[in-house]
């Protein structure tokens, strides 16, 4: 039953077809299956018990936390050493506001380490594996989330996003995954990685399932500055299908065949299908345009990303110090203490990024990397504002091509001229753009995504266009690898 849909599983209930304990007990035993097989879960809750039915879509029905989100009396370790034993003594905003709504969690997620990679492979308790194939990844750093939905443990699970943590391990899972715009959902209670660019959102196996969730984790929050009051937004009741009128552009230099003279015949692949999706858009009426992009402007967003996430990311982890929290660290005094858990405690990609965080944010050097990188930022996003101010979204095409094999993998950057397709997520990052991937074919019998972003507070719209593409496909709702049919 969980690899149905909310509105498929909330009938069910409703009907008494099923109970919520026995859809609960079914996901328990999901979660084990598929631990074995993808090891995407830090924390299995084997005493999780169903919950009332009401007219809410949500209750009753089980889901998973990305392990970076606080979970009251819950084990929540960022997938980090320096966390592995702690239990928080309150609950992250969106996580109580899914109680509130009747919804069950049943299992805490495995990511990478605080949300700082793209692989999955840097979790405390081990690789995170596709169940489309294990030996392959994917990414990261929602992995677990990503793993868990896309085999049918549950319709929906938790995910985060500061570069492209949830739209990536979407697209390698054959999954749908939403970052809605920043604010729209309070980030009190995730643990922060890049607090300027760091989004709470859901991954799931279909936008209706995407605008249900999100529609009952948002709202204002005192505990976070920075949240808006959306409640004149309702996700789910706004989506129609109706999107004859709307305009789409794509970046030219991003997906011109001609800019990738060595493209593999994968990549060759996964632009073609791109072409295949442009046409059908064009079918139920939405207009798509080609536009071109400062291309200097384009090749540098990965450095950006760079710059201003490692330096966010050493100034809010420095509290990890294993004084005030975490397991204390050996030393003759507080400073070896501190040096101790640090150095053992984190991984050496963790490290690396710390060493360039707090390299750039050194006095000397903050005019020439930080304050630049914010500046670039800038330019970035008023190009994008200008050019949604003509257009409804941007869609294009995610990552080169399937989920890479887990052997030999490096969480870097690349260094040919496919960087740029690689990495042009994190655009949604710097302007808190509404952002989803869905699900746009396969290529050797892998799943390929495909990614809309749109204007901020244009929620309901890019959700909408999302739902209507979706609509033209057979992708909506897939189960991975066969393990759960």
């Amino acid at each position: 039953m969980t690899e149905l849909s909310i509105e498929e599983l909330h009938k069910k209930l409703k009907n008494g077809e099923i109970t919520s304990d026995e859809l609960v007990k079914e996901s328990l035993i999901k979660s084990h299956e598929i631990q074995k097989i993808c090891n995407a879960f830090v924390t299995i809750m084997d005493d999780a018990k169903g919950g009332n039915i009401t007219d809410d879509l949500l209750s009753g029905i089980p889901y998973g936390i990305k392990d970076n989100y606080s979970t009251k009396d819950i084990l929540s370790t960022g997938s980090s050493n320096t966390l592995k034993d702690y239990i928080p003594f309150f609950d992250a905003t969106a996580v109580a506001n899914l109680k509130k709504h009747g919804a069950i969690a049943v299992n805490k997620t495995a990511l990478d380490e605080f949300g700082m990679g793209g692989t999955g492979t840097t979790a405390h308790t081990g690789i995170i594996r596709n169940p489309w194939d294990p030996k392959r990844m994917c990414a990261g750093s929602s992995s677990g989330s990503a793993a868990a939905v896309a085999a049918g443990v549950y319709p929906y699970a938790l995910g985060s996003d500061t570069g492209d943590s949830i739209r990536k391990p979407a697209a390698f899972c054959g999954i749908v995954g939403y970052k809605p715009t920043y604010g729209m959902i309070s980030r009190y209670g995730l643990f922060p990685f890049a607090s300027s660019l760091d989004h709470c959102g859901v991954l799931t196996r279909s936008v209706k399932d995407a605008a249900i969730v999100v529609d009952a984790m948002k709202g204002i929050d005192k505990y976070d500055q920075t949240s808006w009051d959306s409640s004149k937004i309702n996700l789910y009741d706004s989506i129609n299908g109706n999107v004859k009128g709307k305009k789409l552009f794509y970046i030219k230099e991003i997906v011109d065949e001609s800019n990738y003279p060595d493209a593999s015949s994968e990549l060759k692949k996964h632009l073609a299908i791109f072409r295949e999706t442009i046409k059908k858009l064009k079918d139920i009426g939405v207009d798509v345009e080609e536009v071109l992009c400062d291309k200097e402007l384009l090749n540098v967003i990965p450095s950006v990303y760079v710059c201003l996430s490692c330096a966010e990311a050493t100034s809010n982890m420095s509290n990890l110090t294993g004084i005030i929290f975490g397991p204390r660290g050996k030393g003759n005094d507080i400073m070896d203490m501190m040096k101790d858990h640090r150095t053992k405690g984190f991984s050496p990609l963790i490290k690396r990024r710390f060493v360039i965080g707090s390299y750039i944010l050194q006095k000397e050097n903050q005019e020439r990397y930080f304050v630049n990188a914010q500046r670039i930022r800038r330019l970035i996003v008023d190009r994008m504002k200008e050019l949604f101010s003509k257009y409804d979204g941007l869609i294009l095409p995610v990552s080169t091509g399937v989920a890479p094999y887990i052997d030999g993998s490096k969480d870097e950057l690349n260094s040919d001229n496919t960087a740029v397709l690689e990495e042009h997520l994190q655009i949604g990052n710097f302007g808190g753009f509404p952002s989803i991937t869905i699900p746009n074919g396969f290529i050797d019998g892998l799943p390929v995504g495909v990614n809309i972003t749109g204007n901020c507070y244009d929620d309901a719209n890019i959700l909408n266009i999302a739902f209507a593409l979706e609509s033209q496909m057979n992708y909506k709702g897939m189960i991975a690898g066969g393990y759960h049919e």
